[in-house]
This record gives C-alpha cells, structure tokens and sequence, in this order.
C-alpha cells in the first residue's frame, strides 16, 4: 500500500499528519493547559505506521509532561517546563514563574504526497504577562527507509530587553538532572526499555553522556509488539553533541539537553537555532538497527 502523507488542520487548534490516512502525530499548537503546566504547543498521540503509541499525556507523576515538546525549566528564573522549580536552597517549589509559548499566527502550511511542512510563530510570555521571546517554529514531516522522521526547527529570539541564562536542573544544583530542550516522554509500558545510543544499547547509566543521537527501543501491553525513536542533534546545534537527558527504569524519556550541565547566555536581541529529526520506527532495536535508523535521522537534517 502505498504511504503518502496528508494532513487535517483543526484550524486555530491543531494539525494532525496521516501516511496513508492513518494518523502519525498531532500537534496541538494553541494548548488549553492550565498555567502550572506552562502552556505549551506539543506533539500527541505520536504513532508509528503500523498506528502503535509511542507518546504519554498528562502522565500522572508530572502532569506537565505532555508527548513531545520544547520545554526550558530554567529559563533565567522563569520556568517554561511546567511545574515545580528546583533549586539549590529550596529543591523543588512550586513558584509563580510558568511562563507560556503562545502561538501567533501561521507562516505556512504544505502538503504534498511527500511532505507535509507547519511553520507557524510564537510569543513567549512570563506568567506575570511580560513578552520575553519571538519563536519561529517548523515541522516537516517525511516518510524514511524504515518509518517515518519528523525535523523540528525553533529559532528563538530574544526581545526581554535582557540577557537571559539557559539551564536545567543540574546548573541549579540538582546532580545527573540536565533535562531541558526538545522532551520526548513515552507510554508506561515502555518503562524498563532500551536506551539507544552510539556508545551501545543501556539505560539510566547512559544519562548525562554525549553523542549526536540517542533513542528508545520499548514494549507495547497487549498487542506483542515493539517500537523505537530516535533522535539526532544537528551539527549546527549549540554545544553539539549534546548531553542526553534519557530515563528507562522511572519512566521512558529521551532528551538532547544543550544546557544539561552548563547554562547557555542568550543576550538581548540575541536569536538562538536548534534543529532535530525524530525517527520513529515499527519494531524493536537492536545496536545495528538503532545505528542505521539514526543514520537515516541524520540524513533528514541534510535534506
């Protein structure tokens, strides 16, 4: 059967991208979360192309967890992560810092057989109201070798009037913790799975090391089968290759963290780029298969 994309667009709300009529991800571009969950645009159910599940929302441990999405815990004192906010004098508190990404309008729309490419800008605001960033962000959807790549492309720029610093967790303190970027969080059955990397297949232990991609390989409950993602970092990105943010035995979560141990200065009027392509693919991974679905990941960032 032939796998060409398509689109629906719930206009004003969301796109929904198909292979063959079949749904591969929504993304909700004007959110309704409630402000301590720092509103957000994100990517859920997200779906391989056989229709497998490989996104959770609203998980009830970090309700702020939501799929796939651009989320920056430390963004100066802001957070635009949801939720608490670590500290090293407090650890974790629940502040009145959520900010929100809030869409502005869309730059493009286009669907062909081939692709399908949402561009669309984003202003961000504290949650006290005050305008800090002008976002413009795009997907592109293609279909690859062996599933489907998504290449997400934010360029975020500073208007706050100020010099803002870029971190996580870990640079406030918290050790191991550098989560913070582009989040990817997976179902519950995936909990225990396979973190990918070009070090080699491992779990928790692989948190906090470098590398130009790394990726998830679960179980799904019911149905006896299993999937992977991949995510690359492109060269271009700051502080490539990045340190990984990736769980396996709490819950599956696979993060590149450019701020993971070292805060990034973003100066006023300063526009700060970062791209990446996430593969997802039917089946599970082993070292070689999770190597060549990388290199496919990488390939999508030349193209």
């Amino acid at each position: 059967m032939t796998q060409n994309l398509g689109c629906t667009h719930a206009v004003g709300r969301s796109i929904q991208v198909t292979a063959a009529g079949r749904e591969l991800f929504t993304y909700v571009y004007r959110p309704s979360d409630p402000q301590l969950e720092s509103p957000r645009p994100y990517l859920h159910p997200i779906r391989t192309l056989g229709g497998d599940l490989v996104s959770v929302y609203r998980p009830h441990d970090h309700v702020w967890h939501k799929g796939m999405t651009w989320s920056l815990p430390h963004f100066g004192h802001d957070n635009f992560w949801g939720g608490p906010t670590f500290s090293r004098e407090h650890g974790y508190q629940q502040l009145a810092n959520n900010g929100s990404m809030d869409h502005e309008r869309i730059d493009a729309l286009d669907v062909s057989d081939e692709l399908v490419r949402f561009s669309h800008q984003l202003a961000w605001h504290k949650q006290a109201g005050a305008h800090v960033v002008d976002e413009q962000r795009m997907l592109t959807t293609r279909l690859s070798e062996d599933g489907w790549v998504l290449v997400y492309e934010t360029a975020m720029t500073n208007v706050s009037g100020e010099s803002v610093q870029i971190g996580s967790p870990t640079t406030a303190g918290r050790e191991n913790a550098g989560y913070g970027g582009l989040f990817w969080r997976g179902p519950r059955s995936f909990t225990g799975g396979t973190v990918l990397a070009p070090q080699g297949l491992g779990g928790d232990e692989l948190r906090g090391q470098r590398a130009a991609w790394m990726g998830f390989s679960g179980k799904h409950d019911s149905i006896d089968r299993a999937s992977t993602l991949i995510i690359a970092d492109a060269a271009g990105n700051p502080n490539h290759p990045p340190e990984w943010f990736v769980r396996s035995e709490d819950f599956a979560a696979v993060c590149p963290a450019p701020f993971f141990s070292e805060e990034l200065p973003f100066a006023s009027g300063e526009t700060l780029t970062f791209r990446y392509a996430t593969l997802v693919a039917d089946g599970g991974s082993d070292d070689a298969r999770a190597t060549n679905l990388a290199t496919q990941a990488q390939k999508a960032l030349t193209t």
